[in-house]
């Protein structure tokens, strides 16, 4: 497997995963996403391709400036979307993504990588922990229409 940035000729197996792992839109409008994150110098993606040319699974990061819960230093790597086929679950594809990522925030000289899940997604949460994040807090978000 190789870990490596992803290009343009990804586009369409990184928006079928991203598909996957975000099913409230199309491909076509992860297609787009994706292409515009292409040519965002603050943003890093990365793509597992496995020796058959395969494409295993995505990890987006952006460098964020504002506060990010649970940490204390800015900017903060943080891990947009993380994804991995089914089938190449168990063999170490999301944790090679992530030290992708860690490598790519300490090139731009964060010391601290951080990640959210959503309250109920409790195998991502095993994920984090198995590969070293530690929970900072919860946090629940409210909204009211003006």
């Amino acid at each position: 497997m190789i870990i490596r940035r992803a290009q343009a000729a990804d586009l369409d197996a990184w928006a079928a995963l991203r598909a996957d792992l975000w099913p409230d839109g199309s491909a076509t409008e992860h297609r787009a996403e994706a292409a515009d994150m292409l040519d965002d110098g603050a943003l890093a993606n990365f793509v597992a391709e496995m020796p058959d040319g395969a494409i295993a699974g995505f990890a987006e990061a952006a460098l964020r400036h504002d506060y990010v819960n649970g940490c204390e230093t800015s900017p903060v790597a943080f891990v947009e979307g993380i994804y991995v086929a089914p089938e190449h679950r168990k063999a170490d594809v999301a944790r090679a993504l992530c030290e992708a990522i860690a490598a790519w925030g300490r090139e731009q000289g964060c010391t601290e990588l951080a990640s959210d899940a959503l309250e109920d997604n409790v195998q991502s949460h095993d994920f984090h922990r198995a590969i070293g994040f530690e929970e900072t807090e919860r946090v629940v978000y409210f909204r009211k229409a003006l």
